[in-house]
């Protein structure tokens, strides 16, 4: 039975799923937008404001061994150093003074194919007042 059961499934199993979750998560971080459906779009958001979380907490970190800490726990989902590091000291380091909100999903319509839903799912930038 799947009493209480709220997690969204990607229609797939588990180690697949989670090879999409951090492949989205890489193209997220490296081209910040990603063209995606709404049903992974709103998995791979969760994941990514837990992400962001993090890499803000490691930017305003004055502690060393905490900050590298937590970028082991980012390059874990990123699987590569250099997008850690951009995640931190690049994208994290305009958005230090939010707690959440990282992401946005914009619909953009249906896909020709079979009518998914598609969106555009970004990073929210910082604006310049």
């Amino acid at each position: 039975m799947r009493h209480r059961m709220v997690r969204s499934k990607l229609g797939s199993y588990g180690s697949h799923s989670r090879a999409l979750i951090k492949n989205q998560l890489r193209e997220l971080v490296e081209h910040r937008s990603i063209v995606t459906t709404l049903t992974k779009a709103k998995v791979v958001k969760r994941f990514f404001d837990k992400l962001m979380a993090k890499a803000v907490k490691a930017a305003n970190s004055k502690d060393k061994s905490e900050s590298v800490a937590l970028r082991r726990q980012i390059n874990w989902y990123l699987c590569d150093r250099k997008l850690t590091n951009k995640l931190v000291d690049e994208i994290a380091k305009n958005l230090s003074d939010k707690s959440s909100g990282f992401s946005r999903i914009v619909r953009i319509g249906q896909r020709r194919g079979d009518g998914a839903e598609m969106v555009l799912l970004q990073i929210v930038e910082k604006t310049n007042e």
